[in-house]
């Protein structure tokens, strides 16, 4: 995987985010049309730009993780 492509994908997950607004984990990913190795290196990216914030709530047993971006 290119390091162009990381930050393509980033783009993508970007516009969903700025888009939609807050979004689960799953919903992101199928919004996004991109495969698991690529969303989660262009996750990667934008985290480590400081453009991604991601919030965890429990329910239960169970987490969500939900994604928005940094104002």
């Amino acid at each position: 995987m290119e390091i162009n492509n990381i930050g393509s994908n980033a783009g993508v997950i970007w516009n969903a985010l700025n888009a939609n607004g807050r979004m689960t984990e799953t919903k992101l990913k199928k919004e996004s049309g991109l495969g698991s190795a690529e969303f989660y290196t262009a996750l990667g990216w934008l985290a480590r730009e400081g453009k991604l914030n991601v919030e965890v709530e429990v329910k239960g047993s169970k987490s969500c993780e939900y994604y928005t971006l940094n104002a």
